[in-house]
């Protein structure tokens, strides 16, 4: 098992962020012990109307020349043109805000994500900083106020909308529709993933993605692991990339879960959880959900090194759901890492089921 020494910013395991995470094997599928999600013990709040909510305070605290910049149509093909890169990108940045608008975009990124999701979130957002010092760099590339915030639609607990906060190695996408929500792609990304110098020297923001995939690469055997590496060479990004639509060529490839130990199983659960509860109570139990429904119809691919340091690439596949994490770039120490549906990305799933229901109720 992959044991670490270097100060992690968060958990390095599910396990970690309370019992309700630690993983049991119940029959053939994924299952947890039942306590559910973090910070469902004294109440529940469903995530569509805390994002409504803080989504029209936010709104409506811009100035009408701010708003023209952060809204957009829901039908807008802008909803859909995402990307983890720096650059160019539509919507009001944190750098044209006030203090307090600020104080209300951050409430809106927070209604969108877990506790530790939400950490991730603002310390990928401070890297840029130490980017900018690594570059020497002016700001005008690296700045941790180039975050964009948009609006897609009017918000409403009713009503059909969605909204996105995008920027270097971070894009969360949402839709929501008749009160319920639905979120990717979600994209995290750490440069550094290891900060080596100056005074944050050992933060590591996406610790626990990177180490719990070597942990599931390490325990396996010999024979197994010839069959989960795909490619002795790591991929330079992930394989979807910022595509609209997720979608891999051929078979899922690597190992399936069916021949893995209950251990092993265990291990892959802890790291597909890590992903899941970045979300809010109400998103990663939807997430939860198509964990269990996979049971083990699971693949799990690695290209690359197994050792910590080299560089590598880890997926895992499931007939609705795609994980990729890739650390290649700058000598191994630059991660991307993405959730990706392959029917629900963007709401797919959810807006179709809407509309049907709308079609049918219309001709009743």
């Amino acid at each position: 098992m992959c044991q670490v020494k270097r100060r992690s910013f968060l958990g390095l395991s599910a396990t970690f962020l309370g019992g309700s995470l630690i993983a049991t094997k119940i029959g053939d599928g994924f299952q947890n012990d039942g306590k559910g999600a973090p910070g469902g013990v004294h109440h529940h709040v469903h995530a569509a109307s805390v994002m409504t909510e803080t989504a029209n305070r936010f709104l409506a605290a811009l100035s009408p020349e701010q708003r023209a910049k952060a809204i957009f149509q829901f039908s807008d093909d802008e909803r859909m043109n995402w990307h983890f890169i720096p650059k160019e990108r539509k919507g009001l940045t944190l750098g044209e805000m006030s203090p307090y608008q600020r104080h209300l975009a951050s409430a809106l990124l927070a209604a969108g994500l877990s506790q530790t999701g939400y950490i991730k979130a603002v310390t990928i957002m401070s890297l840029e900083d130490v980017l900018r010092g690594l570059e020497n760099d002016s700001g005008e590339r690296r700045n941790p106020e180039k975050y964009h915030f948009t609006v897609f639609g009017a918000p409403s607990d009713t009503g059909t909308w969605g909204w996105r906060v995008e920027g270097h190695h971070l894009s969360q996408n949402y839709t929501v529709a008749n009160g319920q929500v639905v979120d990717g792609p979600s994209f995290f990304g750490s440069n550094p993933a290891e900060v080596r110098q100056g005074p944050r020297k050992g933060l590591r923001t996406l610790a626990g993605e990177d180490d719990l995939g070597f942990q599931v690469i390490h325990a396996l055997d010999e024979p197994q692991q010839k069959v989960a590496i795909v490619n002795l060479k790591a991929y330079s990004d992930i394989l979807t990339s910022a595509n609209r639509k997720a979608s891999l060529a051929g078979q899922p490839s690597g190992l399936p879960a069916a021949k893995m130990k209950a251990g092993q199983f265990d291990a892959l659960r802890a790291l597909v959880e890590l992903y899941a509860y970045n979300l809010p109570d109400d998103l990663a139990e939807r997430r939860i959900d198509q964990i269990n429904k996979a049971g083990r119809n699971v693949y799990f691919a690695w290209a690359g090194g197994i050792q910590p340091g080299d560089p590598h690439y880890y997926r895992v596949q499931t007939p609705s759901f795609l994980i990729e994490l890739d650390d290649t770039q700058d000598n191994s120490n630059h991660i991307h890492s993405v959730w990706r549906d392959f029917d629900g990305d963007f709401g797919g799933d959810l807006l179709r089921a809407h509309y049907e229901t709308n079609h049918l109720s219309e001709n009743v």
